[in-house]
């Protein structure tokens, strides 16, 4: 494997990677330096990465939380325990068992024990409120609920519902919390201890393969559930190891939440890698920055806000620097010139990768290294060209093809992101089943997103297709112009959004909020000339300095002063942005 200062610094390493993660996946093996019986199945599996670390990390500490540390055998050991003691009540290949809680070693385990019996793994996130987990519920019909204890209420409420009768066990993940009389709960630890089997049994496979339920988040409407095999999982994960370059040495910091793809594939990647994990039970700066100091911590993976939230926390606490990280990989969103420049001043020792992908693809369709020259030569493009962000080159494995509009009579190179391969879902879970999508035809799976892709390979993203603004007979991506207003040193976030116009069909509006110390100058007022100071003006013309095509250009603007509305995994939600904005006020401009 890759130690920890290596990283594959080629598309020739990254090949062989890849190759090696088909053959692993395809060949049933449960490690690469040992051939599993022929009894044992003809397609690879999330468990295998078990016998990679009982045979090379036996010993050696690979998972810590709090005051908990597990070495190998003990980790594979309560995996396989588990796995048995849900089959031993009722867990059978092809069910469905949902699982909300905090980051944990057990809800690592629980990741590996219950695809290894054959049933599908159905991560709730713990930010949504009772009524949106329900949704998600109904949409998967689980046979088993599995929570932390801090989400008795949730169970206690599903026991008592007539709509949730599927539920047959529900377990606890550490202590229940309030709970009354009567409540037939386990703990983990108990179905562990319990087991009168024996343990060493091959893992199976859920029928089609599938052995995650990922949820989508979603700005409008009911949560999808994302059905990803085995298969799409391993290849992904190996992905990582092959371009981010993790090892055994390194020791990795859970910091993204383990219901979300990012934070389960990069799980999986250590866990392959034969790596040790860190787990805080939920990401904050302080733990986090604890965390690093105290076990050395070598990699994790972040997103804007996250970065955000570290750098600032190592300001006010006048933190020099963390040495141990050599590699951070971002998602979710573009890291700033000022949280790139920031985090590499943190993070001295650190290669900073962003990647770009989707649930849908099972995490990660392109890789950038972020803080090298190259990224320079690109900037520089961007700035010339004004289209879009670039966010890299596809991993080896992963096909990339720019689907164009059959309507679109101009000779423009841009149009949708599709991608084919291994790494694509299996389809959305429906009725006890995963049903091929309508994303989805002859193979090509359809993002959701516009962009293009330059000569030299790398893909270019526009922004999504359901946001695309039509105004005056143009297309225009509000991700395009929230980057470029995002840049002005005033300007903390813009949203950008249109609204309906008689003459243009659309009129863009920008939302933004400013830096504390900096002052709004509403279209009425004066401006007083100290430096400071942000206006409909002033943002119009910083547009026009940046190169913004005019038809793009906003023309109204809203001082944005309260907390954008997100969803749970931090997305706007542009629509209800859109409502508020136009209940309030008419937007006002000086233009």
């Amino acid at each position: 494997m890759v130690g920890v200062t290596g990283r594959a610094s080629s598309q020739t390493s990254s090949f062989f990677w890849i190759g090696f993660a088909i053959l692993y996946t395809l060949s049933g093996t449960t490690s690469p330096f040992r051939v599993a019986p022929a009894s044992f199945m003809a397609s690879g599996h999330i468990a295998q990465c078990l016998g990679g670390i009982l045979a090379r990390r036996a010993g050696a500490t690979v998972a810590v939380s709090g005051d908990l540390c597990l070495n190998g055998a003990q980790l594979v050991d309560g995996v396989r325990s588990l796995a048995a003691g849900l089959l031993e009540r009722g867990v059978r290949p092809g069910d469905v068992v949902a699982v909300v809680g905090f980051n944990s070693i057990e809800y690592m385990e629980l990741l590996l024990a219950i695809p290894y019996i054959g049933a599908i793994v159905a991560p709730l996130n713990y930010r949504w409120s009772f009524e949106e987990a329900v949704q998600a519920l109904e949409l998967v019909r689980p046979s088993a609920f599995i929570f932390d204890g801090a989400y008795s209420s949730w169970a206690l409420r599903l026991m008592e519902s007539q709509s949730f009768s599927s539920i047959c066990l529900y377990v606890t993940i550490g202590d229940p919390v309030n709970i009354g009389q009567g409540a037939n709960f386990v703990s983990v630890d108990h179905v562990k201890r319990s087991c009168r089997g024996t343990t060493e049994m091959e893992p199976v496979s859920a029928p089609r393969d599938v052995g995650l339920i990922c949820f989508t988040s979603g700005t409008t409407g009911q949560p999808k559930g994302v059905a990803i095999s085995h298969t799409s999982l391993i290849i992904q994960s190996l992905a990582k190891i092959a371009v981010v370059g993790y090892g055994e040495d390194d020791v990795y910091l859970h910091t993204a939440p383990l219901c979300h793809i990012g934070g389960i594939s990069s799980c999986l990647a250590i866990l392959m890698a034969g790596g040790c994990h860190v787990l805080i039970p939920k990401f904050d700066a302080k733990s986090a920055i604890k965390a690093i100091q105290e076990h050395k911590v070598t990699c994790f993976i972040t997103v804007p806000t996250i970065m955000a939230d570290l750098l600032s926390y190592s300001r006010k606490d006048k933190i020099s620097g963390c040495g141990s990280v050599a590699k951070i990989l971002n998602g979710g969103g573009r890291l700033s010139d000022e949280l790139i420049n920031g985090a590499s001043h943190l993070f001295f020792n650190a290669a900073i990768f962003s990647a770009y992908g989707m649930t849908e693809a099972c995490s990660s369709l392109t890789f950038m290294r972020m803080n090298n020259p190259e990224v320079e030569e690109t900037k520089n493009q961007l700035t010339k060209q004004s289209e879009g962000v670039c966010v890299g080159k596809p991993s080896p494995h992963v096909e990339i093809r720019i689907g164009r509009d059959e309507s679109n009579s101009t000779s423009s190179q841009m149009g949708k992101i599709l991608t084919r391969g291994l790494h694509t879902m299996v389809g959305y879970w429906g009725n006890s089943t995963a049903d091929t999508p309508e994303s989805v035809r002859n193979g090509w799976l359809d993002t959701g997103d516009t962009g293009w892709i330059d000569r030299t390979g790398k893909l270019w993203l526009m922004g999504r297709q359901k946001g695309r603004i039509k105004s005056g007979g143009e297309n225009v991506y509000p991700e395009e112009v929230e980057l470029v207003l995002s840049q002005h040193p005033g300007v903390a976030k813009a949203v950008v959004f249109g609204v309906p116009d008689s003459c243009l069909g659309e009129k863009i509006v920008a939302c933004v909020s400013i830096r504390d110390d900096w002052r709004w100058v509403d279209a009425t007022a004066e401006h007083q000339g100290e430096g400071k100071e942000v206006s409909a003006h002033i943002l119009q013309e910083y547009c026009r300095i940046k190169n913004l095509s005019r038809f793009k250009v906003p023309r109204l603007y809203y001082h944005w002063s309260r907390p954008f509305p997100v969803t749970t995994t931090g997305k706007i939600k542009r629509e209800e942005l859109k409502a508020k904005v136009l209940a309030c006020m008419q937007p006002r401009s000086s233009l």
